[in-house]
């Protein structure tokens, strides 16, 4: 009895760190497929770079709205905690307002019973309860003066903090205000952008992608896939040799400058793409001259066709 042996398709592994070098060297990519993976690679970093150039339409907003904010929390964070200090300064002296009138209290007490001692002994005691009080009232005062000129610095600071974070808060909702407009203005074409982003990548294979994304996260203008211009790396702008040009033409294997890193692809790229959008335009407007001449051919039948009646009737 025969028995069937299933066939397992092993795909390659996505080595983390994976660079269009090593992919040029890997014999496990099919060259008859290179020019459609080329074309969908360099269509994904035209995709890519229009996203980009939104972001850069936004500037530098996103993150001076960030920074408002952080600073913003911090200002809050640094008035809740002068609040706190005021309140416990401002009850600290309350509680030696209250000691001294304590203190007065009892004075005037050891001063009533200090007039109707009978010995010495007691007269001395009173004495000393009436001279201890005063010094603790004089205590009480020096503290309530100290806190005080504590509480008033402490209450221009805060008043100071209280007027920055109103002024922070002004720019945070201006440049809100500005970020919000141009992202309203762009949010569409982003969406459908990152849209079709999103579709091409998943046509690209996961090896390719790891690398495009490497390469693309470490250059400057963030361009992973560029053209060759007048011979030179679109990229770097660094001289071509003939030969790897040809191959480049030839669109049969990744080739990769050897200056930047960067996958270089055929000029002819845009060429096509240019001639698809041309000839899309011409049919659809021999579409709409054929649907014109049908229609005059049409009307021209209906006028005929009443003439010729009455020439019969003749």
């Amino acid at each position: 009895m025969a028995t069937k042996q299933a066939i397992k398709t092993v795909s390659p592994k996505v080595v983390k760190g994976e660079t269009f070098v090593s992919l040029q060297i890997s014999k496990n990519l099919d060259p008859d497929s290179m020019e459609k993976k080329l074309k969908l690679l360099y269509e994904l970093q035209k995709t890519d770079s229009r996203i980009d150039k939104i972001y850069m339409l936004r500037g530098e907003l996103p993150l001076e709205v960030q920074d408002l904010e952080d600073e913003i929390l911090g200002h809050k964070t640094k008035i809740a905690s002068l609040a706190k200090e005021i309140k416990d300064i401002e009850a600290f002296i309350a509680s030696k307002k209250q000691d001294i009138v304590g203190a007065k209290a009892a004075i005037k007490k050891y001063e009533q019973q200090r007039n109707n001692v009978k010995n010495n002994r007691e007269f001395d005691s009173l004495s000393k309860e009436i001279e201890y009080q005063e010094l603790d009232s004089q205590l009480s005062e020096k503290k309530i003066a100290d806190n005080t000129k504590i509480l008033v610095e402490k209450k221009e600071v805060y008043n100071a903090e209280t007027a920055e974070l109103k002024g922070r808060q002004e720019d945070l909702a201006n440049k809100k205000k500005e970020l919000d407009g141009i992202v309203k203005e762009t949010e569409k074409e982003e969406k459908d952008l990152l849209k079709q982003s999103e579709e091409i990548q998943a046509q690209i294979d996961p090896r390719m992608l790891a690398a495009y994304e490497k390469v693309r996260s470490n250059a400057r203008n963030r361009m992973a896939v560029v053209k060759v211009v007048r011979g030179a790396c679109g990229g770097c702008f660094n001289k071509i040799p003939p030969q790897r040009q040809i191959d480049i033409e030839g669109s049969k294997r990744i080739i990769v400058c050897e200056y930047c890193g960067r996958i270089l692809v055929s000029e002819k790229f845009d060429e096509d793409e240019e001639g698809e959008k041309k000839s899309a335009p011409k049919t659809e407007a021999s579409d709409a001259k054929e649907v014109k001449k049908s229609t005059k051919t049409s009307a021209k039948e209906a006028e005929t066709k009443p003439a010729a009646k009455k020439a019969t009737k003749k």
